[in-house]
């Protein structure tokens, strides 16, 4: 019956989520019984799509959910054996015993290091190319802005652009994260929004216009990009994070759509589940040659979550933001 702590949300957040939103809570955990096992929690991942869950969804007083991946270590079924990876949505906590519902086994490759199984080759991998390829109906040669493009999702989907010899501009919000997309990751402009006006930025950027806007962010992005659609342009809309604190985000020229005849789309990843034996074939592939890169930001230990989302929210992640519980 092992020791385990687990993140608590306390309080609704107001605006930007604070330390004492969150509560590090000490918890016994059973043994499994019969039919269930018992996990430990390897590493989890924060995101934020999360931000939203804590204004409404997220219940106060209970362990927070998310996206883990993690190792058996007690099994009294023999769907799963001691040792085995699996991919879970019991984040924010050390410990947890399942019947195995919400379980699913990894055979990681070992060429690959564990951690991508967390981003590029697990769900924000798949959701920027199911996005771009299905959503946004990409085509090979066109033009394409991403924003937020140093983050988990952004970046590969830039990077997969790239793949199809398309122009690619991306937006972030530091010096360090936009060399990196430029001397590393090779797009062909990049925009820092918060010292270039992202207007007349993107402008300068898209003298060709744009034929896909990969949306991350809403708001200011969304209203300089729509300026920019060419006609029969797509958005595949994946993240609102301009409004996440505030719960609202202002974007005054939406009538572009109607006469560019603009696709403007929402979407969660199982819109395109049929795709995910494509998506794991070609991203191990890409992240084997080095035609996929990525980047991670590490901290380390439970009590080290909230500060993490915290972070996240904020803008200090390169790449992934993940938290490791255990070796």
């Amino acid at each position: 019956m092992p020791k385990s702590r687990e993140v608590h949300l306390v309080h609704r957040p107001s605006g930007a989520p604070k330390p004492e939103d969150f509560a590090l809570v000490d918890r016994q955990v059973p043994d499994a019984g019969e039919g269930e096992v018992l996990v430990q929690n390897l590493l989890m991942s924060v995101d934020p799509a999360m931000r939203p869950r804590l204004t409404a969804g997220q219940a106060l007083d209970e362990a927070m959910m998310g996206g883990a991946l993690g190792r058996v270590v007690q099994s009294r079924t023999d769907a799963f054996a001691v040792g085995d990876l699996v991919t879970n949505r019991n984040g924010f906590r050390e410990y947890f015993v399942s019947d195995g519902k919400g379980l699913t086994k990894l055979a990681p490759d070992p060429d690959l290091p564990l951690s991508v199984y967390m981003h590029a080759l697990g769900g924000t991998g798949f959701t920027a190319y199911g996005g771009l390829l299905h959503i946004g109906q990409l085509k090979d040669g066109e033009q394409v802005f991403v924003s937020t493009a140093a983050g988990a999702v952004g970046s590969v989907a830039a990077q997969i652009a790239k793949l199809k010899g398309c122009y690619v501009v991306g937006s972030t919000g530091a010096d360090d994260k936009a060399a990196w997309l430029r001397d590393t990751v090779g797009l062909d402009a990049v925009i820092n929004y918060k010292t270039q006006p992202i207007r007349q930025a993107l402008e300068e950027a898209t003298p060709k216009g744009i034929d896909v806007y990969f949306d991350n962010v809403g708001g200011d992005h969304l209203e300089a990009a729509l300026r920019r659609m060419n006609t029969l342009g797509r958005v595949p809309v994946c993240g609102f994070i301009s409004g996440y604190n505030s719960g609202h985000s202002t974007v005054s020229n939406l009538s572009n759509i109607i006469y560019a005849r603009v696709m403007l789309r929402g979407f969660v990843a199982p819109d395109f589940m049929h795709l995910y034996g494509d998506f794991q074939r070609d991203m191990a592939g890409w992240l084997k040659s080095g035609q996929v890169k990525h980047q991670e930001t590490v901290r380390d230990g439970i009590a080290e979550a909230p500060a993490a989302l915290i972070g996240l929210m904020a803008g200090e992640n390169s790449g992934k933001m993940l938290v490791r519980l255990a070796d």
